[in-house]
């Protein structure tokens, strides 16, 4: 992904869809298309003309968290939108020698995080890296994503069986809405980590493969995956509803753990329950996460 264009499509895409009334620019004349004019972006950020174009046009380098900060404001940047503008104007400055791909080593999950899932029961926990690679899960959280982790062609990748696979058109409810988030967090990974090359690989290749991530990423949504609803049709128990909360692992920061929970005395608990049971008796499959 070439870091100057991903700069100019973003603020573009946001200058485009905010008004001159949103704005409060009032008698902004006859426009040939909605949205701001780069002087009007200028005016509300306080800097020139010449500055604001030099930074749209991808040159973010040396452009201090002030101006940023009055920009995300003139454009009215979300705190999702305002981090992502950070990260692309962190990744302009120097950057560290490229770092070799990730070793299969440094997947290895340590006993005492798996002791740790394994712990908790009636709920499905599941670990997952930033390339929405699976990671580790307790029983539960393997149960919940067999459909995807039984089908070798996703690789474990969430993102793959999304966008690639038919069956997630049936296994989430709310496919469309779950695609969303899959590629607003894809960008928000990628302007964050700008030289991780198995990122950059995934989404490339999903580019290639699939119309509808290639028309969601041209639109440079992005969000921090954090918490939600999450809708589950599972075909051993059917349809799960959950609330869900994210953790990130201090010990691993590029790993973020999933933790799905249902309401007391919902339908949802009910299923988890039989699920767990369903899990139980049946024989344990490994999850191989070291060579995906």
């Amino acid at each position: 992904m070439e870091h100057q264009a991903e700069v100019t499509d973003f603020l573009k895409s946001r200058r485009d869809r905010i008004t001159p009334e949103q704005a409060g620019i009032i008698g902004g004349g006859r426009r040939r298309v909605p949205g701001l004019r780069r002087e009007e972006v200028a005016m509300l950020t306080g800097v020139s003309v010449e500055y604001y174009a030099r930074m749209e046009r991808g040159d973010l380098a040396g452009v201090s968290l002030e101006v940023l900060d009055a920009m995300a404001r003139a454009l009215q940047l979300n705190q999702a939108e305002f981090d992502h503008l950070r990260d692309l104007a962190r990744a302009a400055g120097p950057r560290p020698p490229r770092r070799r791909r990730s070793s299969p080593t440094g997947r290895v999950v340590r006993p005492e995080l798996q002791r740790f899932l394994d712990a908790v029961t009636g709920v499905p926990m599941w670990v997952r890296d930033r390339r929405l690679d699976f990671i580790a899960a307790n029983p539960l959280g393997r149960a919940l994503y067999a459909p995807m982790l039984d089908d070798p062609a996703n690789g474990g990748n969430s993102a793959r069986f999304t966008f690639l696979n038919p069956a997630a058109r049936v296994f989430f409810p709310d496919w469309e809405d779950n695609a969303d988030t899959v590629v607003a967090t894809l960008r928000m990974y990628a302007g964050r980590y700008p030289l991780d090359e198995r990122l950059t690989d995934l989404i490339d290749e999903l580019n290639r493969q699939s119309d509808a991530f290639r028309n969601r990423w041209s639109e440079h949504e992005v969000a921090h995956h954090r918490s939600g609803l999450k809708r589950i049709n599972h075909p051993e128990v059917g349809l799960l509803e959950f609330s869900y909360q994210a953790m990130n692992l201090p010990a691993n920061p590029d790993w973020y753990v999933f933790a799905f929970t249902a309401e007391a005395g919902s339908p949802t608990e009910e299923r988890l329950r039989l699920l767990a049971s369903l899990q139980a008796t049946a024989r344990p499959k490994d999850v191989d996460v070291a060579n995906r």
